[in-house]
């Protein structure tokens, strides 16, 4: 099916009554793009985030846009005409688009991705690379987590090491690439952790596409700060390894937390860490009681093994 995609600039301060006029008017569904919402969202999150794109800031600058879709038709123009009559006050830009320009675009700008001296992450869409490589298969874009970050690669490198017979815990596991990426280079389990409710059934997908089933990799939705069963459950079963690849402050907060986790003789493997924090994460891992046995780098990011 062909669309309208219609574009109504405006202020932050006509936003909300735009979007209750459209909603007045029928229009069901819409999306909003405001440069003082994004401004204002990133500062009252700063754990969740160390660093944030210049060019995503710089195509924010000034935008403030309501965007909704009707069908391409008859009706869908008449209903345009419509709402241009009940909004004399905006201009209605509107722009076809079809199915597949959102459903399947975005994936030619996936490649398979080389990533220590073992991987290959390959989309799951593409066929085989011809490479002697290990194949990891994944859905990028599913949730946060394509192989594409050095934070992800610089993981991916160490597990190469760490992950042999182990069982593995993945706290912070977005699309699951981490405990994949262990399972797949040796490790016997693995249990993946995340504060998306959407992580369990995105990890589990991908995991189906290397061939892993519940019988090695588990999946949890929660906060192991806050979650005190969920807390429990992983101190009483003990990791070979434990995976973070998250940003610092989350990492500072779940410091603590680690040695419980570990079992004796572990490894703990963190990155995320953005130049300019090591030092403060370090200090934390230590007060920790882990000890810092490597340090890497790529790209202004920076990484820990610890015992």
């Amino acid at each position: 099916m062909n669309w309208l995609e219609i574009t109504v600039n405006t202020s932050h301060e006509k936003l909300e009554p735009l979007t209750s006029r459209l909603t007045a008017l029928g229009v069901e569904g819409f999306i909003t793009e405001d440069e003082a919402d994004v401004r204002d969202f990133l500062e009252n999150n700063r754990k969740y985030w160390d660093y944030v794109d210049e060019d995503f800031m710089k195509s924010m600058a000034g935008v403030c846009r309501v965007k909704f879709y009707l069908e391409d038709s008859h009706a869908g123009r008449a209903a345009l005409a419509g709402l241009e009559a009940a909004l004399p006050a905006f201009e209605l830009i509107p722009r076809q688009v079809r199915d597949e320009d959102w459903e399947n675009n975005w994936r030619a700008y996936y490649r398979p991705i080389e990533v220590g001296k073992r991987l290959v992450i390959v989309p799951q869409w593409l066929a085989a690379p011809g490479t002697e490589r290990v194949e990891l298969r994944l859905d990028p874009g599913l949730i946060f987590g394509t192989g594409a970050h050095a934070t992800t690669q610089l993981c991916l490198a160490e597990i190469e090491k760490y992950a042999p017979g182990q069982t593995v815990l993945d706290l912070g596991c977005g699309s699951g690439i981490l405990a994949i990426g262990a399972l797949l280079l040796g490790a016997e389990r693995a249990v993946g952790v995340d504060i998306d409710e959407k992580a369990p059934a995105v990890v589990m997908e991908n995991a189906g596409f290397n061939g892993i089933g519940p019988d090695r990799l588990a999946v949890f939705a929660g906060d192991v700060l806050s979650d005190r069963e969920l807390s429990r459950r992983l101190s009483g079963e003990k990791f070979g390894l434990v995976l973070m690849n998250i940003v610092s402050d989350v990492i500072i907060a779940l410091s603590p937390k680690v040695p419980e986790f570990l079992a004796p003789g572990g490894a703990f493997i963190c990155s995320g860490i953005i130049e300019g924090r090591q030092a403060e994460v370090k200090a934390a891992l230590e007060k920790a009681g882990l000890r810092v046995l490597e340090h890497r780098e790529k790209d202004g990011w920076h990484a820990y093994i610890c015992r």
